[in-house]
């Protein structure tokens, strides 16, 4: 073996520099941990994986086996099938009242190859994000994985957790390019009220910069309609607003991995080229199965367990503020609860791991969502059926006692 291929010194080849600040999901090592758990026969409630637990709806599934059996298995135009982008756009125009053009949607794979495409076709070394922290970790390093600065605003109760125009005022900064907003939010749940994001859209508009807004929660509401960030939109702000959403969360596809975006027309030619070039297209077989997506029998199966999800939040936040769980704002959507375990330790990663051991109740601390404060939250997803959320507070309130 030449000295140049010794394996020795492959492994001490540096990484590239970036890497040294994308950080792993940590709450992986503690499912890995739940999962050896259950090995040796250890009954575990999770809760911490932020997945539906409901199959993917029976017309979508039949949709994607029968366009395996016609043998329709070949690549797609890079912006995905036309008649899907096409289906989305109808979506809009029939739930939202929104005239948006199918040559706006991109079929991408999963709402991450949305957000990639995008953020490869507006941030580039110096360019900055501003996003809400806590909020969803990986949009962090999809800023850092371009070499971008993330600005990552510490938020609280006062604003929902949300970012405000206030705050994106009060925090700009010359190189600020991108806001990043996700309504409803992982982790917290909460929704950015439409007159705030009428504020927030001008405000943008204003700066000459962009606004993307996470909607892949959208479908996920409980308490009033779903709505969508294009509705805040006056004339010519679209153009300075890009839309989010997927497949995944309230349409129960998580594994087809399949989402979309919306984008001004002047970017369309950028996400085809970057779609062209990174991943070529959406997996076809998703993307024929998501034709059966906004059938009205599947709305109806969907519109059923959105109410079943509400039933869940219904139960376990009362229940966890009775277990001293500081909850400061009801989260009106997705399937969480962001909550304050201050009384119970300084030291949240430490009571997730004990909770796990001694209840083999499994969720999430908040060194996964962000700097700040991350200590004093963990993150209940309540995506089992009620019964194990039963048991769940059962056996933390025997434990906390």
């Amino acid at each position: 073996m030449s000295q140049s291929t010794h394996p020795t010194l492959i492994k001490q080849m540096p990484l590239a520099k970036r890497m040294a600040s994308i950080e792993p999901f940590h709450v992986m090592d503690l499912l890995g941990k739940a999962k050896a758990l259950e090995q040796k026969g250890k009954d575990i409630i999770h809760l911490e994986v932020g997945e539906p637990d409901f199959n993917t709806p029976q017309p979508i599934v039949e949709a994607g086996v029968e366009a395996l059996r016609r043998g329709d298995i070949h690549y797609t135009p890079s912006l995905g099938m036309m008649s899907l982008r096409q289906e989305i756009a109808t979506f809009y125009q029939n739930h939202f009242s929104l005239d948006v053009s199918a040559s706006s949607v991109v079929v991408t794979p999963g709402a991450s190859g949305a957000l990639l495409l995008i953020i490869g076709a507006l941030i580039g070394s110096g360019d900055a994000v501003m996003l809400a922290d806590p909020g969803y970790p990986c949009n962090q390093n999809f800023v850092r994985f371009v070499d971008g600065d993330v600005q990552a605003i510490a938020v609280d109760e006062s604003s929902s957790y949300q970012l405000s125009a206030d705050l994106i005022e009060a925090n700009w900064q010359k190189n600020t390019k991108v806001v990043l907003i996700a309504s409803p939010a992982n982790p917290t749940g909460t929704i950015v009220a439409e007159d705030e994001m009428k504020k927030i859209v001008q405000l943008v508009k204003d700066k000459q910069a962009y606004l993307i807004v996470d909607e892949i929660y959208q479908g996920l509401v409980y308490d009033m309609a779903p709505t969508c960030a294009l509705s805040s939109c006056q004339s010519g702000q679209n153009e300075h607003v890009i839309i989010i959403n997927s497949f995944s969360k309230y349409f129960q596809m998580t594994g087809w991995r399949l989402g979309w975006c919306i984008v001004p027309e002047h970017l369309i030619q950028a996400c085809e080229h970057l779609a062209q070039n990174l991943f070529l297209a959406a997996p076809t077989t998703a993307q024929e199965a998501a034709m059966s997506a906004f059938l009205p029998e599947t709305i109806e199966i969907l519109e059923y367990r959105r109410l079943i999800f509400k039933e869940r939040r219904d139960y376990l936040y009362p229940k966890l503020i009775e277990l001293d769980f500081k909850i400061p704002v009801k989260p009106q959507g997705a399937f969480y609860l962001y909550c304050d375990c201050s009384a119970h330790t300084d030291d949240s990663m430490k009571l997730a791991y004990e909770l796990l051991n001694a209840t083999g109740v499994a969720v999430t601390p908040g060194i996964d969502f962000g700097r700040n404060s991350p200590e004093r939250y963990i993150r209940f997803a309540y995506t089992r059926d009620i019964q194990y959320l039963e048991q769940a507070v059962q056996r933390l309130a025997a434990y906390f006692k």
